[in-house]
């Protein structure tokens, strides 16, 4: 396992949408496991999208303290409700801002063990997801942001 360089800022790499994966093998878990070192190797992360560490494929791993989640090719099935968020992203160090997400999502994705399953999230995990599957479109949390926040 390695630790990945987080992609950050203008990288137009972060601008490009992640190619889905064919076959979840053990190139893919490696990919996966280099993504959850890098990421508890950060200081407040909470997930990250394989754009950020420079791989455009449609990988995620989350870890927000309940457990891990490696998703192949998430998507959002399912959305409801809205909430108002605040948000910040490791590609944008020290940047926060509010945003409005779905309060209750339904995920379907593929596990490192290449089986489908369904994850049904609400509040921040929701909101992570959002955050993340959207890093795979090339959308990032700065083009929706409604209000810039200082929390320094």
């Amino acid at each position: 396992m390695a630790l990945r360089q987080i992609r950050i800022y203008d990288d137009p790499i972060l601008r490009k949408k992640a190619r889905e994966v064919d076959e979840v093998n053990d190139h893919i878990r490696m990919i996966l496991d280099d993504m959850l070192d890098t990421l508890h190797n950060t200081e407040n992360g909470a997930a990250i999208a394989a754009p950020q560490v420079g791989i455009l494929k449609r990988l995620v791993v989350i870890d927000m303290g309940s457990g891990i989640f490696k998703l192949v090719n998430p998507k959002i099935v399912e959305q409801s409700d809205t909430q108002k968020c605040v948000e910040g992203c490791l590609s944008f160090p020290g940047r926060f801002g509010e945003t409005e997400r779905p309060k209750y999502v339904t995920v379907e994705a593929l596990g490192e063990d290449g089986e489908k399953f369904t994850l049904r999230a609400d509040g921040d995990m929701a909101k992570c997801l959002c955050h993340e599957i959207d890093h795979l479109d090339g959308i990032l949390f700065i083009d929706k942001v409604t209000k810039w926040l200082d929390l320094h």
